[in-house]
């Protein structure tokens, strides 16, 4: 293996390990486990967390193995040039992925409020649909008012923007602030890397992490402001769906960008990291500015518009 080291046109393999197997199995009693949740609370009985937990905390210690074994090895020298290319594809294509996986969401977002709102306002090719289906519905966007408030209650008011001159008072601006704020303290510290300074380093890492930490208690806040005070849920119609989707599953992707760029900032302190060899903060900070350019999305096309 030293010599695959040397050579760059050799791939380097690792040896054989137990990571891939227990992370499947993880992986399958974690998924399997929050669908029994889901078909057990549908039916109205208390589901279990059990399975769930178990899965999470396989999948959760073989990540940490696996990626530790990774980081030891390239301090080792075992990853070469040809290996690392590896890596900047396999970060391009996750990405890439990940842009996929917000484009149907933005998609069916675009469907609902243009397409499907316009039919049942009696618009477009579709508008006898929304004679039969609801007779009274207003074609307005956020849609508050659902066609049978029992199946479907309607919240209070919406999450829509109360207008430029009062954001000083609305949590997503903040949010928005705070994740673009973090976008660039991200980059200040890339810039340290390439400096050599390895305080400016841990210190502008630092930032950014706690900055996604107050985004996700900004989030958290006003997620209890939308049950408890607008009434919005999960149940609220389409509005409510689509507008906790596209939040929820960024707000995953914004926990997921600050464990990564926590476990940079650790490695940071370990004095990893150097002006040629730092893919691993790299990876780290296109994936967070993936995730505020998503979240600017967000912003302009949930909240604002």
């Amino acid at each position: 293996m030293a010599n695959a080291a040397e050579d760059s046109s050799i791939y380097y393999v690792p040896h054989s390990g137990w990571y891939p197997i227990v992370l499947a199995a993880g992986v399958m009693l974690m998924l399997t486990g929050f669908a029994t949740w889901l078909n057990a609370t549908s039916a109205g009985e208390p589901g279990s967390w059990t399975q769930t937990i178990i899965g999470f905390s396989l999948v959760s210690v073989v990540l940490y193995f696996w990626f530790a074994k990774v980081v030891a090895e390239n301090q080792q020298g075992l990853a070469n040039a040809a290996l690392k290319k590896s890596y900047v594809w396999g970060m391009g294509w996750f990405i890439f992925s990940e842009v996929m996986f917000f484009a149907a969401f933005f998609g069916a977002l675009f469907y609902a409020r243009v397409l499907a709102v316009a039919w049942l306002g009696g618009e477009g090719e579709k508008a006898l649909t929304g004679e039969y289906l609801w007779p009274d519905f207003e074609a307005a966007w956020p849609v508050v008012n659902n066609p049978d408030p029992t199946l479907f209650p309607n919240p209070g008011e919406s999450m829509a923007s109360p207008g430029v001159l009062n954001w000083l008072g609305y949590l997503p601006f903040w949010n928005t602030v705070i994740l673009l704020s973090s976008s660039v303290t991200v980059h200040f510290a890339h810039t340290a890397i390439k400096d050599e300074n390895r305080a400016k380093l841990k210190t502008w890492l630092g930032i950014t992490v706690l900055l996604g930490i107050i985004f996700l208690i900004l989030q958290a806040e006003e997620y209890i402001h939308a049950y408890q005070e607008l009434g919005l849920t999960m149940g609220s119609g389409i509005y409510g769906s689509t507008f906790f989707l596209l939040t929820g599953f960024h707000g995953f992707h914004v926990t997921l960008g600050t464990v990564i760029l926590l476990v940079q900032f650790l490695r940071s302190l370990r004095g990893h990291f150097t002006h040629h060899d730092c893919f691993g903060f790299e990876a780290a900070s296109w994936y967070w500015h993936f995730v505020d350019v998503v979240w600017v999305g967000l912003f302009l096309f949930v909240y604002v518009f």
